[in-house]
């Protein structure tokens, strides 16, 4: 059985990106779950390939970090002048000098390109036993854009950028899409006759289909399905375009999949999200990072997930979750805000005005409102009641508060940790908790109540609340 040829994907992400107007390099300008260089390196990680070769330049040092993150076995390769695109790809052949077989050339702020169309190219090329092949795309405003000039026959001729291009090409649609694939041998000789002598005073790579068509090598042109895949981003106008393309078919994927999105417009995914069939997402949500939403849970209303697992009929509502794990049929919110360490059991609640933070609530254990909840474990079924600070940091340490099951903490109350309410206690209303309460009992820690009779009259004389404890005991409130 014949051996497989060997194949490199050569990425290109040594821009600046002037027009970003950016300190961060634009090609890990974020979208959706990715950088922009993380969804092309995906395509890359998706095909078959040998070794990824990245060219980078602007910034090397914080692209070449971000590599060594998210694709430890791509190898950067430092193109510390941008002489042009020919001029980037000979240096990562020379980084390379055993490198044989098929090289597939990607631009690195292409997001929205597909590994299967990436697939179709190399099929169109090995079938053609070509030396050289383009994917072009078919679009309605090529201003700006290389264009693909093919001679009688329909066959590529040439490859003209912009700038060189005279007004007869200018008005050809079919443009290049500044992804290729060559057999490698022979994109290292021509790359070696490239010269600057056009606009740009670069090394153009497109000149290398009109090198080897002009030597008889057979050169050919794959058109993408979908023009859109092809499109790149110079500016934060045309980055919000991308956004809004690859929202669309991330959420198409997703509703075709069984999942219900209330307004596809307003919800946000990211790639690296995953929903089961029958989750509902409500109408302005954004669910990123590694979130999860399994089937039967609700989320949203205007609900925020990042890092978070939703298990099976759970419901968010109005609420910000961040590394939080949220269990099966628990509810969360409105105006609630998860973070991280937080785990709530089964049938669990988090009620409105809720903050938590690495707290664990057991199966059925309740805090509905308007309460702090900080380095605590809460036990099964227990009950926090309105008000509630758990206080776990005294400047220096954070400790940890332990609720125990089935137990009650009264509204308004403070649980300065560490501290323990055993299971089945109860705290008072409005105490301050410095002990252990022990399993069954009351801890209380609230001064006794007096009430001072005649108060009102006295120091708030002719006031509206004199007036009100006047009539209630049928008294006429003596005048000025």
């Amino acid at each position: 059985m014949s051996q497989a040829p060997s194949r490199t994907v050569v990425v290109l992400a040594a821009g600046e990106g002037k027009r970003m107007r950016s300190a961060t390099p634009k090609v890990l300008q974020p979208l959706l779950g990715r950088t922009l260089l993380g969804h092309v390196l995906a395509v890359a990680a998706d095909i078959r390939t040998d070794r990824t070769l990245v060219v980078v330049g602007h910034k090397a040092d914080q692209v070449g970090a971000f590599l060594s993150e998210v694709a430890p076995a791509a190898t950067p390769v430092l193109q510390a002048e941008q002489n042009g695109t020919g001029h980037a790809v000979r240096i990562a052949l020379a980084a390379a000098p055993e490198l044989t077989g098929t090289v597939v050339v990607l631009s690195g702020d292409v997001p929205l390109l597909r590994a299967e169309t990436v697939e179709a190219l190399l099929a169109t090329h090995e079938r053609a036993g070509a030396a050289a092949t383009v994917l072009s795309a078919e679009v309605d405003r090529p201003a700006g854009l290389g264009r693909i000039v093919r001679d009688a026959k329909g066959n590529l001729e040439r490859i003209v950028e912009a700038k060189d291009a005279s007004p007869d090409e200018l008005a050809i649609r079919e443009v290049n899409s500044g992804i290729y694939v060559f057999d490698a041998a022979l994109l290292r000789e021509s790359l070696g006759k490239l010269s600057t002598d056009n606009a740009q005073g670069e090394e153009y790579l497109t000149d290398v289909f009109g090198i080897l068509a002009g030597q008889g090598h057979p050169v050919a042109i794959e058109v993408a399905e979908f023009a859109y895949e092809t499109l790149g981003c110079n500016d934060r106008a045309e980055l919000a375009h991308l956004r809004v393309l690859m929202r669309d078919r991330v959420n198409d994927g997703w509703m075709r999949s069984g999942v219900l999105l209330l307004d596809p417009a307003t919800t946000w995914i990211d790639v690296t999200a995953t929903l089961e069939p029958d989750a509902v997402v409500d109408q302005n949500c954004q669910i990123q990072g590694t979130s999860s939403v399994a089937t039967g849970a609700v989320v949203g209303p205007d609900s925020t997930l990042v890092d978070t697992s939703v298990a099976a009929g759970a419901t968010v509502l109005r609420s910000h979750a961040v590394g939080a794990l949220i269990g099966p049929e628990a509810t969360v919110g409105p105006y609630s805000y998860l973070r991280p360490g937080t785990k709530l059991a089964r049938k669990s609640k988090v009620g409105g005005f809720v903050e938590t933070k690495n707290a664990e609530l057991g199966e059925g254990a309740k805090v509905p409102h308007l309460s702090y909840v900080g380095d605590a474990e809460i036990g099964a079924k227990a009950n926090i009641g309105a008000g509630t600070i758990f206080a776990n940091y005294d400047g220096v340490r954070k400790s940890r508060t332990v609720i125990g099951e089935a137990a009650f903490v009264g509204s308004d109350s403070v649980l300065i940790a560490p501290v323990e309410v055993g299971p089945g206690a109860y705290v008072a209303a409005g105490s301050a908790v410095v002990k252990d309460v022990p399993a069954g009992n009351l801890g209380v820690t609230r001064a006794q109540q007096r009430n001072i009779e005649g108060w009102v009259a006295m120091k708030r004389p002719g006031t509206v609340s004199a007036e009100a404890a006047a009539r209630a005991a049928d008294i006429t409130p003596e005048q000025d």
